[in-house]
């Protein structure tokens, strides 16, 4: 089954419930949603797979080398799609899952999560906490500041937009223009 947007938001709250996991889901599915029209691509099908791509998250917190092994179990028990599966699998390659991402799907996941924390981070910092004064160059900025978001993964981006064969730029600057309108649903 593909779920609607609001089966994947309470599927993913029954296992999660910290609001920044679920702020960082939504940030995540709309950031999949505004690439998927770029690739003119189903936009519910993306927007599920980025809202339940951390289903896991709460569960494997204290284990992170289980984060995306736990997730096809309860996936599969709420009757998901094997393709959402293996996306959200997709999205932990050469960090805790050997599941390689083979689609443009799979491969925006992969390459916006760790992304949309570095950017909702620089609008948090603003003195207008807001994204829609944030720039580009401001990013690239931060992105230099290795203590700056000390969690963000910058080389998991940078391959990223390469396996997409998108300059790092444009695919900064696009999920930018995808957390702009919704910069309150994400915490912002």
């Amino acid at each position: 089954m593909i779920p609607t947007e609001e089966q994947a938001i309470n599927l993913l709250k029954e296992y999660n419930h910290e609001i920044s996991h679920i702020h960082h889901a939504r940030a995540v599915e709309y950031t999949m949603k505004h690439f998927a029209k770029i690739y003119n691509e189903d936009e519910n099908l993306w927007g599920v797979v980025g809202i339940l791509h951390d289903i896991d998250w709460e569960l494997t917190q204290s284990t992170p080398e289980r984060h995306c092994h736990v997730a096809p179990e309860l996936l599969r028990k709420a009757d998901i799609d094997e393709n959402i599966i293996h996306a959200v699998q997709s999205h932990g390659y050469g960090i805790c899952t050997d599941v390689e991402p083979q689609n443009n799907l799979e491969r925006v996941l992969f390459t916006i999560d760790e992304l949309t924390g570095l950017i909702i981070t620089a609008g948090l910092v603003r003195p207008s906490k807001s994204l829609n004064d944030l720039e580009l160059k401001s990013v690239k900025k931060k992105w230099k500041d290795k203590a700056f978001a000390r969690g963000v993964n910058r080389e998991i981006i940078k391959n990223g937009a390469e396996k997409l064969g998108m300059p790092l730029d444009d695919v900064i600057n696009e999920t930018i223009k995808a957390l702009r309108p919704v910069e309150k649903e994400i915490g912002l």
